[in-house]
């Protein structure tokens, strides 16, 4: 291992720009991607930016065009984002809270240099200097890496962790598509009533006609003051539960009667748990007269505390028996949060796209109250109120067996890239480090 400085490695090494706000020809029907620090570190591929700048911008400015497989490291940034990298895959602009690093490709391989820089993150967030705490482009152009003097050892090993990364990333792509293909499922049978229907036989079948585009009969709901599917009725959302169970906290070692060791479901875990990131929750001890309150499949997990003026309370997971394949202990849920068991298997999957859209369309601020400056979801009071169209039985069904095909899909994939991420989080240091070397100690995976 020989160590270098980051500015020995590279063609050049440079800071983006934000072109003026107030110029219209700079950003209205820009196609050019403008990356910003909130999106490195999140995946170690950038494809694509939320936002886009104008030919103008590029021509009227000195903001420089990264090229493909710059690695790019934000300087700025509030929480875990400053020291975060991630390599950009297509000709794209930054603003300057970006440090864009092209390695000059006879002296490294950048897949090896985003490796080694990923095991660095906190010594990169320690170079940060001032009020804010910011990086700079200097100190980052002076950091001193560790890297094989042979590149292709370099390659080798960025070939072991990327194996690893690319059947992350598959994993993560089939999850998204099959999450789209439930939500897309869902507005067709149950928000546009289009579900597949058999005229002749009346009733629902696969291979029948969209029903209410093929002329279904519809009628008109006072409850719900819009036109449903005859034969379809309505209820409160209280009416699909069949108990509701308190969360818990414990304690964080044994102590007296909190013998019952679980890990603990909070509000930041339900990211992880609906299919984006590891599952990291908190190891806890419970006492064991509140067994009762573990959860079980089929059960719906709505966080209750928490939110922020543009973000609600009441965001929601779910747990199947794949789910709790994913953990080691029985799980519960937190204070904050509160646990809802159907009583009916068969309502989850519509229970929770249902929740979802109320949810997407901002019901839940409606149900807000605040205590001790927490603001506090209303959910009793909520279930009691809010009624919703029931749809047909066997329908219902035919949901519920599709939907559960897929969520069996994206428990497999989340448990293999949860093993995956451990294996490439244990392999990486070690092969930074030369602790072990490629083809003597390991070989690459195939997956």
């Amino acid at each position: 291992m020989s160590k270098v400085k980051l500015s020995e490695v590279s063609k050049k090494i440079f800071s983006g720009l934000t072109p003026l706000r107030s110029n219209q020809d700079f950003w209205i029907e820009g196609t050019i991607p403008w990356l910003k620090t909130e999106q490195l570190g999140k995946n170690k591929y950038i494809y694509d930016t939320n936002e886009k700048i104008t030919e103008q911008a590029l021509n009227g400015t000195s903001i420089k065009l990264c090229p493909n497989n710059t690695l790019s490291i934000a300087m700025y940034g509030e929480g875990k984002t400053r020291g975060s990298v991630s390599i950009i895959k297509q000709t794209m602009t930054t603003n300057q809270a970006c440090c864009n690093v092209f390695i000059d490709e006879n002296k490294a391989c950048y897949e090896y240099v985003y490796y080694f820089l990923k095991t660095q993150y906190y010594e990169l967030r320690n170079l940060s200097s001032g009020v804010r705490k910011n990086l700079n482009s200097n100190d980052i152009k002076n950091f001193e890496i560790r890297l094989p003097a042979d590149i292709k050892e370099q390659q080798k090993i960025a070939s072991i962790l990327s194996t690893l990364d690319k059947k992350i990333e598959l994993n993560n792509q089939i999850n998204q598509n099959l999450e789209a293909m439930a939500k897309t499922l869902y507005d067709y049978w149950f928000v546009q009533f289009d579900f597949p229907f058999d005229f002749a036989k009346g009733k629902p079948d696969e291979k029948g006609k969209p029903y209410k585009s093929s002329g279904g009969k519809m009628v008109y709901s006072e409850e719900l003051k819009r036109e449903i599917p005859e034969g379809w009725s309505t209820q409160y959302l209280i009416d699909f539960i069949d108990e509701n169970k308190s969360g818990d906290w414990g304690k964080e070692k044994k102590e007296g009667n909190y013998t019952k060791k679980v890990s603990c479901i909070r509000g930041a875990d339900f990211p992880a748990l609906n299919g984006n990131g590891e599952i990291k929750t908190p190891i806890r001890y419970i006492l064991e007269k509140n067994t009762h309150k573990l959860l079980d499949a089929n059960d719906v997990i709505i966080e209750i505390s928490g939110g922020s003026p543009t973000q609600s309370t009441g965001r929601l997971t779910f747990i199947t028996n794949d789910t709790l394949k994913r953990f080691d202990n029985s799980i519960i849920c937190s204070n904050f949060c509160r646990a809802l068991s159907l009583k009916e298997k068969n309502n989850l999957y519509y229970f929770v796209n249902t929740w979802n859209l109320l949810y997407a369309n901002r019901v839940m601020f409606g149900w807000e109250g605040k205590t001790s400056g927490l603001k506090n979801l209303l959910l009793n009071n909520m279930l009691e109120s809010v009624q919703v169209v029931v749809p047909n039985c066997d329908l219902n069904k035919k949901f519920y067996g599709l939907l559960d095909s897929f969520q069996k899909t994206k428990q497999t994939n989340l448990l293999e890239t949860q093993k995956l991420t451990q294996l490439r989080n244990w392999l990486l240091p070690m092969l930074m480090n030369g602790q072990v070397s490629v083809g003597r100690d390991i070989h690459t995976p195939t997956i």
